[in-house]
């Protein structure tokens, strides 16, 4: 009798160390219930066999798409963006028309649904077209400008809302909401406004226009005009210095003689005053290269610098006439020249040049040398580099720290018995006063240290400023 094959053998006579056993391995298994069958009769009761499913109709520029279109109410604007037929150069809205005389020919009974309350896909934007020019209109009227840069701020629901249903719907390519309706209102408000160009960049003026309260802001850009000026009398800070006594308040104070202005006049002042008249501008800014001490002239070739005109109403400036007018009102005061237009990238070049200077300074000092030994003690200064602790005089606004600065050349040393003076060419950001006194030693090497004597500065003038 052949044995019984191995494969039919009860693995349970094994299970429990080679014990038969009771054990039911299927004991704890619980019957799954039978899932119930959802009745969805009731959603389908309500349907209707001509409800079509938005995924089923085409896109334009298929026929039934573009009928579609004009079914949710779509304007005559948005169907031209969107139906994906030739423009050849005309109006979106004619090009809408066009599109859809041509449905209703294919079927005379096609129109709006009952429901539609704007255009779905711009709101009704471009049906405001015209009050939307007039207000630009308005907002710039009297401003004089060339070159005009539009935005237009949307509502972020409306943008995305605008997309996904041009994905579903517009031909493939069309145009979005914003671009369009921005060359819309541009064309409507150059047939309005003459003489003015749109432009990306570097604007003279810039409108935002809000689609949420068809709102209109007006950011009037600022007018740069760059020169040098020649400073002939001390005393004159470079811009306008409040009143130490009311901080220059409106209306001053009697220690100002109720002019809000420590002195009555300032570089900036001579220069943007007439600037600001011209120009109709609200305030003014300047921006020169460095400054001198209100003690010290400026002479030469002269301090370039940058007057900024703020919100200017006016543009077209006769320069020279300026020129002459500013130069006139200031006779021996200050004097300017080289005027001409300049933009807010040549601001950061002149406060970002570290040029070079030259010097004429005359002092006194208590010396016990001959005239011969003055000059060659004086002139071993030149190309020396100066450690330079921050001055005790500007020690209240600047940080206190050792500066190190180099003297190019010490020229036209001239010694009239305790009286000296020289040129000297030196480092942007040299203190050339404390070059000759020290500073009580807070600058080394020093003329003072030099010639062993106290040194006291009569007068200082800006030589030359080596730039350009």
């Amino acid at each position: 009798m052949d044995p019984e094959p191995e494969g039919d053998d009860d693995w349970t006579k094994y299970a429990d160390t080679g014990y038969e056993s009771s054990y039911d391995p299927w004991a704890d298994m619980v019957a799954a219930e039978e899932p119930e069958e959802d009745d969805f009769d009731d959603e389908f009761e309500d349907y209707e066999e001509n409800q079509i499913s938005i995924r089923e109709i085409p896109r334009c520029p298929a026929p039934a798409g573009i009928e579609h279109a004009i079914r949710i109410g779509t304007c005559n604007h948005c169907l031209g963006r969107i139906a994906g037929v030739r423009i050849a150069g005309d109006p979106l809205d004619a090009v809408g028309e066009r599109v859809r005389g041509q449905a209703l020919e294919r079927d005379p009974d096609l129109k709006v649904n009952a429901d539609v309350e704007c255009c779905p896909f711009c709101e009704d934007l471009f049906l405001d077209l015209d009050l939307i020019s007039n207000r630009i209109a308005s907002a710039i009227d009297g401003i004089e400008c060339s070159r005009v840069q539009l935005g237009v701020h949307f509502a972020k629901d409306q943008v995305a809302a605008e997309e996904t249903l041009r994905a579903s719907i517009a031909a493939t390519g069309s145009r979005p909401l914003k671009a369009t309706l921005s060359d819309a209102i541009q064309s409507v408000v150059a047939n309005k406004v003459s003489g003015i160009s749109w432009v990306k960049e570097r604007p003279e003026l810039m409108i935002l226009f809000d689609t949420l309260t068809l709102g209109v802001n007006v950011d009037i850009r600022a007018l740069f005009l760059y020169g040098r000026y020649r400073k002939l009398e001390r005393g004159v800070p470079q811009t306008r210095w409040p009143c130490r006594a009311c901080r220059g308040r409106d209306g001053g104070c009697e220690s100002c003689n109720f002019t809000g202005q420590q002195y009555p006049d300032s570089i900036q002042s001579l220069v943007c005053e007439p600037l600001v008249e011209h120009t109709q501008a609200k305030s003014d800014a300047f921006h020169g290269m460095g400054r001198e001490d209100i003690d010290v002239r400026c002479i030469g070739n002269g301090r370039p610098f940058v007057a900024e005109l703020k919100s200017p109403l006016r543009r077209t400036l006769d320069l020279d006439k300026l020129t002459k007018e500013i130069n006139k009102a200031a006779k021996d005061k200050i004097e300017i020249t080289g005027l001409r237009l300049s933009n807010r990238a040549e601001v950061s070049r002149i406060k970002e040049t570290n040029a070079e200077k030259s010097y004429t300074i005359r002092f006194t000092c208590d010396h016990d040398f001959d005239e011969e030994e003055v000059i060659t003690r004086i002139q071993s200064l030149s190309g020396q580099v100066l450690e330079q602790q921050t001055p005790q005089r500007v020690a209240h606004r600047r940080a206190d720290k050792i500066r190190k600065r180099k003297v190019i050349s010490i020229d036209n040393i001239q010694v009239e018995e305790n009286e000296i003076e020289f040129d000297v060419r030196c480092e942007s950001g040299t203190y050339v006063k404390e070059l000759v006194h020290s500073d009580e030693g807070r600058t080394n090497p020093s003329v003072a240290a030099v010639l062993e004597g106290d040194c006291e500065v009569i007068w200082l003038d800006v030589k030359d400023i080596h730039a350009d």
